[in-house]
């Protein structure tokens, strides 16, 4: 993709016109992206429908809990959209602290919370995942940070000052441990750097550092390891989920030798019995029965695919790939770099969001407990998709009425 040149604007200079800026104001399509609202209306239709069905016959969810989410994030949605997102431009340091706050809150005394041996929540009321609200100040952060190099970053020293800065949310997450919201704010960060202009060869170096400690990793854990009263083998680098989990994805034929290799034959037995149209909306077996675990959440992919067969799949697939094809477009389409940075930020979340979630259904990617977009149960996971529904719509909007001020690059 070629990146724009990108001219800065001082301050009291009025920036050039952005593409779509010669539009009369006042206009609605100049407000609201028609296509990006019926598609983002008929994906979050679709999602509670079948997240409704997922929550029937299991206690532990509260379906009213999605719809509060689906209300607070329409509130966050708006906001974000009427908010000029060119002012986030100059709060790079401000965002990144404002991320490690968030993340780092669980860890509080009093508030923080514990669940199933992840220190990720907080209760103020009620229980959220601030995790899940720093994507939203990660994907900030990381765009404004790229955008200061105007889509060029060739320098060796500031592509390490870029990579250490970024690598921060990362190491923040972890000390909960949250490894599946880490990848996350990797990727992020990943594609950032691809579309703000690192160079090739950088990019190739990070990468096979980061396979070459990941090997390190493993191999350091087998030194580490030490046995329990019981006999068991516990290691200090990783959790033995996390190790089975990997393990199970590389050797699908021992899927009975552990919890994890359960969930997974579960979960393609749901997927496979749905045929071609479904057992009927409400209808799974699988979920239903409690053979399907974490069903209303990191599994609800097996329970639209049980219920509603390979046409549902299909629709839901497809609702995606518009959503990410008019995403891309606003992206392209953007006269400013760093509102370019943003959407394609999000675009790269909600993509290995879905390939995750869905690869992991169907065996072909490692269990984690990434969440579909949209779909899966959480009300924090849910605010926070509209809030990125927010932020695209805002490039939207204000990139058809630019902004006289300061500290803005825009592109010619």
């Amino acid at each position: 993709m070629d990146l724009p040149q990108i001219e800065s604007v001082h301050q009291g200079a009025t920036p050039p016109a952005a593409s779509g800026a010669h539009r009369p104001r006042g206009r609605l399509s100049q407000i609201v992206c028609w296509p990006l609202f019926l598609v983002s209306v008929a994906l979050v239709a679709f999602g509670l429908a079948v997240c409704w069905s997922a929550v029937q016959t299991d206690d532990d969810y509260n379906f009213s809990r999605q719809l509060v989410g689906v209300a607070l994030g329409i509130v966050c949605m708006v906001a974000l959209w009427a908010f000029d997102y060119r002012k986030f431009g100059a709060l790079t340091y401000p965002l990144l602290i404002v991320s490690v706050v968030l993340i780092l809150s669980p860890h509080l005394p009093i508030i923080g919370r514990t669940v199933m041996g992840a220190t990720s929540w907080i209760y103020i009321g009620m229980q959220v995942q601030p995790g899940e609200f720093a994507k939203v100040t990660v994907v900030l952060f990381a765009a404004s940070l790229l955008a200061r190099y105007n889509g060029r970053l060739d320098s060796v020293a500031e592509y390490c000052k870029c990579t250490g800065l970024l690598l921060i949310p990362f190491a923040a997450i972890m000390t909960q441990p949250d490894l599946g919201t880490g990848l996350v704010y990797l990727f992020i960060s990943a594609v950032v750097l691809v579309m703000g202009g690192a160079r090739l060869r950088f990019l190739l170096i990070t990468l096979a550092a980061f396979v070459a400690l990941i090997a390190c990793v493993f191999a350091v854990d087998e030194v580490l390891k030490y046995q329990t009263a019981d006999g068991a083998w516990e290691y200090r680098l990783l959790k033995n989920y996390q190790r089975s989990r990997l393990f199970v994805f590389m050797n699908q034929d021992s899927l009975a030798a552990t919890d994890e290799g359960y969930n997974l034959k579960q979960a393609m037995i749901a997927i496979g019995s749905g045929g071609l149209f479904g057992k009927g909306f409400g209808y799974s077996t699988q979920s239903s029965l409690g053979f399907l675990p974490e069903a209303p959440t990191d599994f609800i992919f097996c329970v639209l695919a049980e219920e509603l067969g390979f046409f549902g799949v299909m629709l839901l697939l497809g609702l995606y790939a518009a959503l990410v094809a008019i995403s891309i477009y606003i992206a392209r389409t953007c006269g400013n770099l760093f509102g370019m940075l943003i959407v394609c930020a999000i675009v790269g979340m909600w993509l290995f969001q879905i390939l995750e979630n869905v690869g992991m259904c169907c065996g072909l990617m490692p269990i984690t407990g990434i969440p579909l977009p949209f779909v899966s149960y959480g009300s924090s996971f849910m605010i926070v998709n509209f809030a990125m529904l927010g932020l695209i719509s805002s490039v939207y909007f204000h990139e058809m009425t630019p902004m006289r001020g300061a500290g803005y690059a825009t592109a010619r």
